[in-house]
């Protein structure tokens, strides 16, 4: 076991094809838009080449796809008027995904990105481009695919100057492109892509077309402004709360106040029925509906319906006396030993020689996705047998095999449209009565009409399957020159990972990511998981795991700093003595922030400090600063400082995006989120309980991109996990008061 690290949940998403027992009630990834058609005068590629159709809806996965990135038709539309549809295999939730993927193309392709115009491409086994699989989700869309999308790009391309050298008589080698045109030099004559593109998706692509010298990029690699500015900006831009079809009833739901409750009567039913627009009253599993003609009217009416509710059977059924109290001591009390995730040097001789020895416990809470988009679903049966669904999801494959199972249909049978996404954040997964689909499905079939289903808020906060509380024990010694010799940890409770991916292994990954693995330099360390079940639905979040456990581990870390008498940063440097790629960009960030100081100091007359934290989530490494003060016993954020190592970059802007608005997501739950259970159900119902980070604390975000040319990481989530730990790394500087359970809003500090 010596060495031994368990790989976090990033691994499971690199890991070739696995066989995945799906339950009715499980969870999984989807992605986005249904192929919505054509615009007048496009031709679709698809259509185009005989013997080798797009394998999409009708199809399924039966079919074994060909290799990656050669598909063009699957992928690409060359339309008249010289732009470009792109299906993209991931969904954008803005992240950027569909900037970066008409990048990723039209690099290759010499299409300029501004050209393109990008939806979610159907269910279909061209587009499971994540090793074998297709989620859009763990910050791993442009490392997955990003060679697959290069070569998607060469091969058209290819294909574009093959048939030119057709239509032209000349020599293929003779020929070059320039932003979607064939030009022969020498004979000044050009054919456009949208001129070649029907005999170009006839012939056979290559296998082997040619990829661009990096040292060329024109696109990849530069802040290309994102292409889904103009959309969003005016309005235009759809998401699934915006859409409509013929014919549609609205649907307005009430759930049970305690997940595992069933309506049992209703007092004023007669009187719900007469109401203005009202179609039906139905019973749902753990809710009931009314249908209506509007959706303010369905709501009206079903927020007046007064039902009685009674327990019914239901596997994740919350008990009565069910607390988010409960549960932190529960996870206190549990002494196992559980299994070790990481495991090396000899613990119990450190400890015995070590000059210090010092112990503390870290806790986490429950928290709401608090996604800006309300769920919603739209179901329509249409008269040749098929169920068409329009729905936010990070995994149309997915979805549509579940949606299959609840219809009694084949996959086939069942198209999936998936809009953007007004949020995301790990919410639009295959949870347990956290997703209204199955609410619509059942309604329209009830009905006999296409039927939408929107959430309030109020409903969205009582069905979100929530990131799990987090607790962590740690105990650690520091020899006579005050740097760490030992480092024993335990990850207490449930993961994601573990209920819904790996249940039967010893280790849950997202339980102990940001705790094992560290690359600190320490002699003897373990690092434990021990399991212990929670009762609610429980989700994954932004930077998963890492959300609370690079607070708790780097927390600590600062504690054994302290210990010894070390300054914590420079001790994280020394620790880093043989991790060039960390202790660099722990360098950059200080240079960032212009210097490295830890204080208290004044500044403009107040009193600060600063803290420090690493991180290393999803394939990239991240270093963060924060510079704090406290003012009427809240603690102010003036600055975050963050440097970001992703390997390469793919597109600056975006990244630096990503980065911010992860940091805000980072500070806003560190400082304020929390969602708590009383008597079986959560207490949080809107915005007006559960607090996020107002306008006015956003501190100015500073953001620096170091390439180091390893492998591509991820962007979307490193920015969350180091911005907890160093603000609390910077109060206990200014204040001498180690913050240990999150939110910190929880600790009135002096100033």
């Amino acid at each position: 076991m010596d060495g031994m690290i368990h790989p976090g949940s990033d691994a499971i998403l690199q890991a070739g094809p696995v066989e995945l027992a799906i339950p009715e009630t499980g969870i999984a990834n989807l992605s986005r838009r249904g192929l919505l058609g054509s615009a007048a005068g496009a031709l679709l590629l698809g259509v185009m080449l005989k013997g080798r159709p797009a394998r999409a809806q009708g199809e399924g996965l039966a079919a074994a796809a060909p290799r990656p990135g050669t598909q063009v038709p699957a992928f690409l539309e060359i339309r008249q008027d010289g732009t470009v549809r792109l299906l993209s295999p991931f969904v954008e939730g803005g992240q950027g995904i569909a900037t970066a993927m008409a990048q990723i193309v039209g690099e290759e392709l010499d299409v300029d990105p501004a050209r393109f115009v990008v939806d979610c491409a159907p269910p279909g086994a061209d587009y499971l481009v994540v090793n074998g699989r297709r989620l859009t989700g763990g910050s791993y869309s442009v490392r997955s695919s990003y060679g697959t999308m290069r070569q998607l790009g060469a091969t058209a391309r290819n294909l574009m100057i093959r048939a030119a050298a057709a239509r032209l008589n000349l020599p293929e080698a003779e020929l070059e492109t320039e932003n979607g045109t064939v030009i022969h030099r020498r004979s000044n004559r050009s054919l456009t892509y949208a001129e070649l593109v029907e005999a170009a998706w006839r012939l056979p692509p290559s296998e082997v077309a040619a990829l661009r010298d990096p040292a060329t990029f024109r696109w990849i690699g530069k802040p290309v402004p994102r292409i889904d500015v103009r959309d969003k900006s005016t309005g235009r831009a759809q998401y699934a709360i915006d859409l409509t079809v013929e014919n549609m009833l609205h649907a307005a739901v009430q759930h049970a106040p305690r997940l595992g409750q069933e309506p049992a009567s209703f007092g004023n039913e007669a009187a719900v029925r007469a109401m203005p627009g009202v179609h039906s009253i139905q019973r749902l599993p753990g809710a009931v509906a009314v249908l209506a003609d509007s959706w303010w009217r369905a709501r009206r009416a079903v927020e007046t319906l007064e039902v009685t509710w009674n327990d019914g059977q239901h596997a994740r059924a919350l008990p009565a006396d069910f607390s988010s109290a409960g549960m932190l001591a529960a996870l206190r009390g549990e002494r196992g030993a559980g299994s070790p995730a990481e495991e090396n040097g000899d613990l119990r001789a450190a400890f015995a020689g070590a000059a210090k020895v010092i112990e503390a416990e870290y806790d986490a809470p429950y928290l709401a996705h608090a996604q800006l988009e309300p769920p919603s679903a739209i179901a329509r049966f249409n008269e040749d047998g098929t169920l068409e669904l329009w729905l936010p999801n990070q995994a149309p494959e997915m979805f549509q095999a579940s949606a299959a199972r609840m219809a009694g249909l084949e996959p086939g049978k069942v198209k999936i449209h998936s809009p953007m996404l007004g949020g995301f954040f790990g919410r639009h997964f295959l949870y347990d009565a956290a997703m209204p689909y199955p609410q619509a499905i059942a309604l329209a079939r009830a009905v006999g009409r296409p039927v939408k289903v929107l959430w309030t808020r109020e409903e969205e906060f009582l069905r979100d399957a929530y990131r799990p509380i987090g607790f962590a024990r740690f105990r650690g010694a520091v020899g006579a020159d005050g740097m760490p010799v030992a480092l024993h940890a335990s990850a207490v409770g449930e993961g994601p990972i573990g209920r819904y991916f790996t249940p039967d292994r010893p280790v849950d990954s997202s339980m102990v990511e940001g705790i094992a693995g560290k690359p600190y330099s320490i002699a003897a360390k373990r690092v434990d998981c021990v399991k212990v079940k929670q009762p609610p639905v429980i989700s994954f979040w932004r930077s998963v795991g890492h959300s609370m456990n690079d607070f708790f581990y780097e927390s600590f870390l600062d504690e054994l700093a302290d210990a010894g008498g070390r300054d914590p940063f420079e001790m994280r440097l020394a620790m880093l003595s043989d991790k060039p790629r960390q202790a660099t960009l722990l360098r950059a960030v200080a240079e960032l922030s212009g210097g490295w100081k830890r204080g208290p100091f004044e500044l403009d007359g107040v009193r600060r400090a600063r803290g420090v934290a690493m991180a290393s989530p999803f394939g990239s490494e991240v270093a963060t600063i924060a510079e704090v003060s406290i003012g009427e016993g809240e603690i102010r954020v003036h600055d975050l400082w963050i440097a970001i190592d992703p390997g390469r970059a793919v597109n600056p802007a975006i990244i630096e995006a990503q980065v911010q608005s992860a940091a805000a997501i980072g500070l806003s739950s560190s400082l304020l989120e929390e969602v708590t259970y009383e008597g079986g159900a959560p207490q949080q119902r809107n915005f007006d309980t559960y607090s996020i980070l107002p306008p006015a604390r956003m501190p100015r975000i500073h953001v620096r991109i170091v390439e180091s040319g390893a492998a591509l990481g991820g962007v979307g989530e490193p920015g969350v996990p180091g911005v907890p730990p160093a603000v609390a790394n910077a109060v206990a500087a200014l204040t001498g008061q180690r913050i240990r359970s999150l939110p910190m809003s929880k600790v009135r500090l002096g100033a």
